[in-house]
C-alpha cells in the first residue's frame, strides 16, 4: 500500500484525502489547527457559533455535478440538510426600512432598465457548471463519461464569457438604472472582480435547490468529511503543521514536522500555494509559475465580525445589506454598504432566546493590522472596530443595545496565524482582463497542489474540483484504480 500525506485539513485536503483512501492509499492528513475546514470553518465563543465560511454552497442541488463530490466525500449527509434561503439579501436603509430584496427568481425585481440584459446573461448560464471529468488514461471504478450534449448546452455561457471576464461587476451593474438594485446586486460578489463571477453565482441562485445553506454550516460539513475519512481508515493529525518537504533520491518524500520526520510515497499540498512555495521546501520554488505568482498574485483580505446577542432576532431577514450614511470607516477604508448575516433561525447557533449576527468587511487591510501588531495597538484597534460596528448596526437592530454577550473580530492576521494563508488572505479574486495565476495541480510524480490557488477564482467549487483532480493524478501516477464512492 502506497502512503500519501495530505498537507492541510481544509476542504481540498479532506476531499483529496477521502478519494485517496477510497482508492487504497494509506492516507495521513497533517493540520496546523485543532479543527477541520481550514478557512471554511466556524468557531464557538461562550455558547455562540460564528459561521466563518459558507454563506451558500454551490452544488447543493443534485442537478449540479458538484453535488456528487459533496456526497461522495461525506460533506452532505442526513445531519446537514440544505436550506435555500429566499430572498438571498434584503436591502435596508438608515431608517431601517426595507428598500429591495434579491430573490432567486430575478423576474421579481421588475423591469428596471438594464435588468433585462442581466436576466438574459443569467439565463445563458442556466446549464453551465464546472465540468467534472476523469483524467485521460486513468483507471476508474465509476467512470464519468464524456457527454457532448452537456457541453452543447453550455455554449451560450461560453460565448458571452470573454465579455464578462473583461468587465468588473461594479461596471457591469452600472447598466441597472436603479441605485437600490445596484447596491443589492453588489452584495453577491466583490464589485471589483470580473462580472463572470456575478452572473455565474446568480445563475446558481436561480437553479432550483442550488446554492443553499447546509444546516450546521461549514464546521459540520467539514467534520462530516473528516469523520468519513477516519471511518475509511485514514488519519488526521491536528496541531501538526508540516515544516518542510524533502524529495528523496528514490523519488519518495520526507515531510518534516515538529514531532519528527514522516515518510511518504506522495504528498498533496492543500495549504495556500502562495505560502507553500516559500515555506515548504528547502529552497523557495523558482519555477516560472511560482515567480509569476509572487509578482502578480491578487489576494483578498477580510475582517470578520461575530456578535452574540441576548435577544431573539427572528423577525429580521437572514441576510441584510444595510446602507451606511456616513460610511463606516475601518482600517483606513470606508464601507457605505455592509452585509449582516442573521443566524437567529439556525438551531444550536446560540443559547435559547439568543441570536448570532456576523459581518464581513472586505478589502486590503493586512498592512493596517500588521502595523498595529508591531506598534502594540492590535488589541486596542480590534476593540475600536467592534465598538464602531455595534454603534452603527444598532440603528437597524435596536435589540443589540445593552444585550451583547460576546463580540469577536478575526483579522487577516487571524487567518494567517491559524490557516497559514498568504498575508491572511481568505480567497483569491479573479480581476477583469487578468489571466488567473495558478499553481499546477500535477507538479511532478508524487507531488501535487490542490485548493483555490490552483484554479479560477476562490471559494468551494475550485477547492473541490482541484482536490478531486489531484487525487486522480495520484492514482494515475501510481497505476491505481480511482474509486470515488
Amino acid at each position: 500500500m502506497k502512503k500519501v500525506i495530505v498537507i492541510g485539513a481544509g476542504i481540498s485536503g479532506l476531499i483529496s484525502a477521502v478519494y485517496a483512501r477510497r482508492s487504497g492509499f494509506e492516507t495521513l492528513v497533517l493540520e496546523k489547527a485543532t479543527n477541520p475546514g481550514g478557512v471554511s470553518t466556524s468557531w464557538r465563543r461562550k455558547g455562540y457559533l460564528f459561521e466563518g465560511g459558507i454563506h451558500w454552497l454551490i452544488g447543493s442541488s443534485p442537478e449540479n455535478p458538484l453535488h456528487d463530490i459533496w456526497t461522495e466525500t461525506g460533506a452532505l449527509q442526513a445531519n446537514n440538510p440544505v436550506y435555500a434561503k429566499d430572498p438571498v439579501y434584503t436591502l435596508v436603509d438608515a431608517s431601517g426600512v426595507r428598500k429591495e430584496a434579491l430573490y432567486r427568481d430575478l423576474r421579481k425585481l421588475g423591469d428596471v432598465p438594464g435588468l433585462r440584459s442581466l436576466r438574459f446573461h443569467v439565463a445563458c448560464f442556466r446549464h453551465f457548471h464546472t465540468p467534472i471529468q476523469d483524467l485521460i488514461g486513468l483507471k476508474c471504478r465509476y467512470p464519468r463519461g464524456f457527454n457532448p450534449w452537456e457541453f452543447v448546452k453550455m455554449l451560450p455561457a461560453v460565448l458571452i464569457t470573454p465579455y464578462l471576464m473583461s468587465i468588473s461587476s461594479r461596471d457591469y451593474l452600472k447598466r441597472v438604472k436603479d441605485k437600490h438594485l445596484q447596491d443589492l446586486l453588489s452584495a453577491v460578489v466583490d464589485p471589483g472582480i470580473n462580472a463572470l463571477s456575478l452572473i455565474y453565482t446568480l445563475s446558481t441562485f436561480a437553479a432550483e435547490g442550488d446554492s443553499g445553506y447546509p444546516a450546521g454550516g461549514s464546521l459540520r460539513m467539514a467534520q462530516n468529511m473528516a469523520d468519513t475519512l477516519v471511518s475509511l481508515g485514514g488519519e488526521i493529525r491536528y496541531h501538526t503543521p508540516a515544516e518542510k518537504i524533502i524529495t528523496q533520491p528514490d523519488g519518495t518524500y520526507q515531510v518534516q514536522t515538529a514531532g519528527g520526520t514522516l515518510q511518504a510515497d506522495a504528498v498533496i499540498i492543500t495549504m495556500d500555494a502562495r505560502s507553500a512555495i516559500d515555506k515548504l521546501f528547502p529552497e523557495p520554488l523558482q519555477d516560472r509559475w511560482a515567480r509569476k505568482m509572487r509578482k502578480e498574485l491578487t489576494t483578498e483580505h477580510c475582517m470578520f465580525l461575530g456578535v452574540g446577542v441576548r435577544a431573539d432576532l427572528n423577525k429580521y431577514p437572514r441576510a441584510m445589506q444595510v446602507v451606511l450614511d456616513p460610511p463606516l470607516e475601518v482600517a483606513g477604508r470606508q464601507y457605505p454598504l455592509l452585509i449582516v448575516n442573521n443566524y437567529a433561525q439556525e438551531k444550536d447557533y446560540a443559547p435559547e432566546g439568543c441570536s448570532v449576527i456576523t459581518a464581513l468587511l472586505g478589502g486590503e487591510s493586512y498592512t493596517f493590522w500588521k502595523s498595529a501588531r508591531e506598534d502594540g495597538s492590535y488589541k486596542e484597534k480590534k476593540e475600536e472596530v467592534i465598538r464602531a460596528f455595534l454603534e452603527r448596526i444598532v440603528q437597524y437592530i435596536p435589540e443589540i443595545e445593552g444585550n451583547v454577550e460576546v463580540a469577536n473580530l478575526a483579522t487577516p492576521l487571524t487567518y494567517e496565524r491559524y490557516c497559514d494563508t498568504f498575508e491572511g488572505s481568505y480567497m483569491t479574486h479573479w480581476l477583469p482582463k487578468r489571466a488567473f495565476l495558478t499553481a499546477p495541480i500535477h507538479y511532478k510524480k508524487g507531488l501535487y497542489f490542490a485548493g483555490q490557488r490552483t484554479s479560477y477564482s476562490g471559494g468551494l467549487p475550485p477547492a473541490a474540483t482541484s482536490a478531486r483532480t489531484a487525487a486522480q493524478y495520484l492514482c494515475r501516477d501510481f497505476n491505481v484504480e480511482f474509486v470515488s464512492k
